[in-house]
């Protein structure tokens, strides 16, 4: 295991928190909550759990870290935002509540809840740009990426700057076409790293570690 001594917050306020904490935990990292403004400012890295993107961004701005997020992810902090995380990392959304906000920082237009409902999630492997193709230190694990939606948004346009990681394949595990075939589900534009899918709960863990290394500075 890779030890790094980057300090990596995990929002708190909703969302498999628990989940993110071991994964980082097991990629080498000092995992902590984040709720108050204080911790947030203490960490080197932050990530933004999956949950109701609408509720977060409400709690954000209750538990007074809404300004602070968007002035230390604007200071180059490195943000993984995983579904509902992804949504609030987004510049702009589409499908959103009339009063749904995002923090903001990545150039991509997200679309919520793009793959349906509770009913429609669903669990897949993925090629994932630099983690598939690569031997995890740690594990010794290569491959694609297995991934699990929850009422998961995706990508519909990225800017110039963001570099696209994860795709829908065309055809899934038994060969059948797949409806959503092409859609962006995993993107980073510089230190932010967003994913529509919750890698925390699949026991894969090579997204957290790419995390952890963009934390440390690669």
């Amino acid at each position: 295991m890779a030890v790094t001594t980057s300090t990596v917050g995990v929002l708190a306020l909703q969302g498999d928190v628990r989940e993110h904490l071991t994964a980082l935990e097991s990629v080498g990292a000092r995992a902590v909550t984040v709720r108050r403004p204080a911790e947030l400012a203490a960490v080197d890295g932050l990530v933004i759990p999956g949950g109701e993107s609408t509720t977060i961004d409400k709690l954000l701005r209750i538990f007074d870290l809404d300004d602070l997020l968007q002035a230390r992810i604007k200071e180059g902090l490195p943000v993984y935002g995983s579904c509902a995380g992804m949504i609030l990392l987004a510049d702009r959304i589409l499908d959103g509540t009339a009063d749904q906000r995002t923090i903001g920082g990545m150039d991509v237009v997200v679309r919520r809840n793009a793959f349906g409902r509770q009913v429609d999630s669903f669990e897949t492997d993925l090629e994932f740009a630099g983690i598939s193709d690569a031997a995890d230190a740690p594990t010794g694990r290569r491959g694609p990426v297995r991934t699990a939606f929850i009422r998961a948004p995706w990508i519909e346009e990225a800017g110039r700057d963001v570099e696209v990681l994860a795709r829908i394949p065309a055809v899934d595990t038994q060969g059948r076409p797949v409806a959503a075939a092409g859609r962006i589900v995993a993107a980073r534009q510089g230190p932010l790293l967003a994913t529509a899918f919750h890698p925390e709960i699949t026991g894969d863990t090579r997204v957290h570690g790419l995390f952890v290394s963009i934390v440390a500075g690669g």
